[in-house]
């Protein structure tokens, strides 16, 4: 299988139970849920997303192989880093499940790699992951019902906490919806956590802090 990737880069993990990590995120292009194009946002299954997943950008490229793939994610990973700190890479979107396989996951881990997915839940995920992050959108529906974390955005009123909270998750997780009403969306989902302590809140401390 051939892989595309949009961006490739060495960061701290933003959101989530990981949030602070030391990360490679490997961003593959194309959703299922949206086309990426403004054009056709209004007409999307999730209307919301703050990403650009779409074609190649100037540290994405595109892979005929797993192994190709692989060294390419290596090699955002620092050469000097301590040798027992193991590599992390997340697997995003867009949504990565459209292309990562069983065998780019073993061609990661044959480099190193503990890898870890965040999709949308609407495809089955490889067999291998070391880390499933599942962030389910309203109108999509939820394939993928067993994971570490469940990460809702919060609120849609077509896929409220209540939906999920049976599934088959390690951690659950709230995460305010970004956009012009990002304060009350916070203050609504504290006053959720507040009230269900099942869930936790996720802050995406990566725009906080200004890094990628």
């Amino acid at each position: 299988m051939a892989y595309t990737v949009k961006e490739c880069f060495y960061t701290l993990q933003g959101e989530g139970v990981n949030a602070g990590r030391a990360a490679v995120f490997c961003r593959f292009s194309g959703c299922n849920l949206w086309t990426g194009r403004e054009a056709d946002r209004e007409q999307a299954v999730c209307t919301f997303c703050d990403t650009d997943f779409v074609g190649v950008g100037p540290d994405g490229g595109k892979f005929s192989t797993a192994k190709e793939l692989a060294a390419f994610v290596r090699s955002r990973w620092p050469a000097d880093a301590p040798a027992d700190v193991r590599p992390f890479v997340v697997c995003t979107g867009g949504e990565p499940l459209l292309q990562l396989d069983a065998e780019a996951v073993a061609a990661l881990h044959a480099v190193g790699f503990e890898v870890a997915v965040e999709t949308n839940g609407t495809q089955p995920a490889p067999d291998g992951l070391d880390w499933v992050c599942v962030s389910p959108k309203a109108n999509a529906p939820v394939v993928l019902t067993t994971g570490d974390e469940l990460k809702l955005v919060y609120p849609q009123p077509l896929a409220m906490p209540e939906r999920f909270e049976g599934l088959a998750f390690r951690h659950f997780l709230l995460q305010p919806m970004d956009g012009p009403d990002q304060a009350a969306n916070t203050r609504a989902a504290l006053a959720y956590c507040l009230a269900h302590p099942q869930w936790r809140l996720s802050v995406q401390t990566h725009k906080v802090v200004g890094i990628r």
